[in-house]
């Protein structure tokens, strides 16, 4: 069976989402899985942000020194968590190395997304980062 997605967006798309789960047959040994969720962070969201911390890699340093933009994009991630209020664990490394155990971008919610967007401009603004406005604000 080929996996199906369904935005629900109208009463139709709804129906259309119906109809199609009652189509499925049912098995007992090798069920089918149906998941209802939130729609993840879109694209445009995504590229913005990128972009972001990319901006705040040129413009900014980190206790003295230049991170790359991923590194920028883990520290935000990890700052925003404790901000509101979803924390963060860090634990030891396979390596014993300490490792910052975190939320997924790619995993976040559209409005998850644009608060943690909200956050680096907050941040960005607060520390002097010009933004190269690519993209507007997407949220």
């Amino acid at each position: 069976m080929a996996k199906q997605q369904f935005f629900l967006r109208s009463e139709q798309v709804r129906l259309n989402s119906l109809e199609f789960i009652c189509s499925l047959e049912i098995d007992e040994k090798k069920p089918s899985v149906v998941q209802i969720k939130p729609m993840t962070r879109n694209l445009e969201q995504n590229a913005k942000f990128h972009a972001m911390c990319q901006d705040v890699a040129n413009q900014l340093e980190f206790h003295g020194r230049k991170l790359s933009m991923e590194q920028w994009k883990v520290l935000f991630i990890s700052a925003h968590a404790q901000a509101t209020k979803e924390g963060s664990e860090i634990v030891a490394g396979l390596e014993g190395e300490f490792v910052n155990i975190r939320e997924s971008s790619a995993q976040m919610s559209v409005k998850r997304m644009a608060s943690l967007i909200e956050y680096v401009t907050a941040y960005g603004v607060s520390n002097g980062v010009r933004f190269n406005d690519r993209f507007g604000f997407y949220g």
